[in-house]
């Protein structure tokens, strides 16, 4: 699966108190931006304009890069002092370089670091203050539309008729931007208010041609041209309720067949307004948290951890696909927290002192305060709770979903767009809860929470496909559908022979579009609003 780049980001970049390499005058810096691919292979990017004479440079250059939340991406920042025309920087000054990830950049949206030299010791007082800023156009346009007297195209009944938008490619082709809903056997109908962003229909250009067609439906698939029009969005935007904007419908054929031809049918907008949608980055420049937890599986089927085919047996390296699966998923979203203090529980095992069977117990056996400093506290937490406890079962996974969902309903509180949940849930397979986990799932549809689910080893996960709500929408044991697609569900198996970050970026791909579609569902702003800074 390629990963979807999420947006564009622009760095600007500063320093302050550089090195002074140069005698009789200050050093002339540029700052050069180096990526990680894998490994220790960096390679550059771009770089900045050389700034003449100054240890407190503020670049005008901007970097632009492809942001993709799922990817940990590398990225290194070196300073140096040039004096000769040479494109090489070998032969250039060094004052400090900075290095950090993409995610904790756009986290703090403006980052200030001290350099540091290629041994690792502070370059001076020199300091780096990098800004970030999503490259966008987030102005939606929100339309209403109906129309009257439109010709009638249908032997029996009347016309089923439906609206396509097209906008003008550089060429002068046309292109389909938006297709209303069918209104059945109507020559008057009322289309469904409907959003469109702003560079979708005309490239943001208010004086661009934006051709709108009317069709009536045919099942066959042949449906007719009733008619079409073109105007702009200078002239959409006059439309008011009390004073729409309507257009004839022309037919050319008709038109140049009969001599009386007036028109079609009108078309008429009632509404047309352009608003600002917040993006994935807006929410988490913005401020928002995003709280990640993990849930272990430690049911019997899982085998005797000190043998060797058991899935929570710890290789001579010290893993397994538990912890694996751990790594990767939680190296990405650490950026995105800033305390870095995760919870992580386990289910299915009996634990000390009495040995009753839980389903949602802290792995580091402290109820009051179930969290793990970093993700290495969460590795190091599984491995020291492994030997205490003893597998067992059933596999439920719904106290895990409501114990998360408890702290998720408790951040609705606030009314503003500050924290999102996610859980991750590794497990062997086959689930015995399954009308109750149903139940927790469509409850936290409700909750700004995203669900994760891995399955580890080779049992059969059809029941883990079900609550996946790809192919259909998931209901409750009482029949409620989800309000919204929350699991993501994926078998580790599938990513055995693949490269360590592969499993990141499948499960995580859907997360930005998830936050997203939450927080504006409910109409919640970010803490802070990026775009009016």
């Amino acid at each position: 699966m390629a990963a979807q780049c999420v947006t564009k980001v622009e760095l600007t970049i500063a320093c302050t108190n550089l090195l002074d390499k140069d005698v009789g005058s200050k050093s002339d810096p540029l700052c050069v931006l180096l990526q990680n691919t894998s490994g220790q292979q960096w390679y550059e990017v771009d770089r900045t304009e050389r700034v003449k004479n100054s240890l407190n440079p503020k670049f005008a250059k901007k970097f632009l890069i492809d942001y993709y939340f799922e990817l940990v991406q590398k990225l290194k920042f070196g300073i140096y002092d040039i004096d000769n025309k040479t494109f090489d920087l070998s032969d250039d000054d060094f004052l400090g370089e900075f290095e950090c990830t993409l995610g904790q950049i756009v986290s703090s949206r403006t980052l200030t670091k001290p350099l540091v030299l290629k041994n690792g010791r502070p370059a001076g007082k020199g300091s780096i203050t990098i800004t970030a800023e999503e490259v966008k156009d987030n102005r939606v346009v929100v339309l209403e539309v109906e129309a009257r007297k439109l010709d009638n195209k249908d032997f029996f009944g009347k016309s089923d008729p439906y609206l396509e938008f097209h906008k003008q490619t550089g060429d002068g082709n046309w292109v389909m931007v938006h297709r209303t809903e069918v209104i059945k056997n109507n020559l008057n109908p009322v289309w469904r208010p409907f959003k469109i962003s702003l560079n979708s229909l005309c490239y943001s250009d208010m004086d661009k041609s934006i051709k709108v067609e009317c069709y009536d439906y045919d099942s066959d698939g042949s449906h007719d041209l009733i008619g079409s029009f073109q105007t702009t969005m200078s002239k959409l935007k006059e439309a008011s309720r009390s004073s729409p904007v309507e257009f004839e419908c022309i037919n050319e054929k008709k038109r140049q067949k009969k001599k009386t031809y007036k028109n079609s049918g009108i078309v008429s907008f009632k509404h047309c307004e352009i608003i600002i949608e917040c993006t994935f980055l807006d929410y988490i420049m913005g401020g928002c948290q995003l709280n990640f937890t993990v849930g272990i599986d430690f049911t019997g089927s899982n085998g005797d951890p000190r043998s060797p085919d058991s899935l929570h047996y710890l290789s001579p390296n010290g893993v397994n696909e538990y912890l694996t699966a751990i790594w990767s998923v939680g190296m990405v979203i650490q950026d995105y927290d800033t305390d870095k203090m995760f919870p992580a529980f386990g289910f299915g095992a009996q634990i000390p002192p009495s040995f009753q069977v839980s389903h949602e117990f802290p792995i580091n056996f402290n109820p009051s305060n179930p969290f793990c400093n970093g993700i290495q506290g969460i590795v190091d937490a599984y491995r020291a709770c492994l030997p205490q406890v003893k597998l067992y079962g059933p596999t439920n996974f719904s106290p895990i979903i409501n114990h998360v969902a408890r702290f998720a309903a408790a951040a609705t509180q606030q009314q503003t767009a500050s924290q999102y949940f996610i859980l991750l849930i590794i497990t062997d397979g086959v689930i015995t809860d399954l009308d109750q986990t149903r139940t927790a799932i469509v409850n936290a549809s409700k909750l700004p929470m995203s669900i994760i689910i891995v399955g580890v080893g080779g049992a059969d996960f059809d029941a883990m496909e079900f609550l996946d709500g790809d192919n259909g929408v998931l209901r409750s044991s009482s029949g409620e559908p989800a309000v919204r697609d929350i699991v993501q569900f994926v078998p580790f198996r599938k990513f055995q022979n693949s490269p360590k970050e592969a499993l990141a970026q499948c499960v995580l791909a859907e997360v930005p579009q998830q936050v997203v579609n939450y927080f504006s569902t409910y109409k919640l702003q970010p803490p802070r609003n990026p775009a009016a800074e």
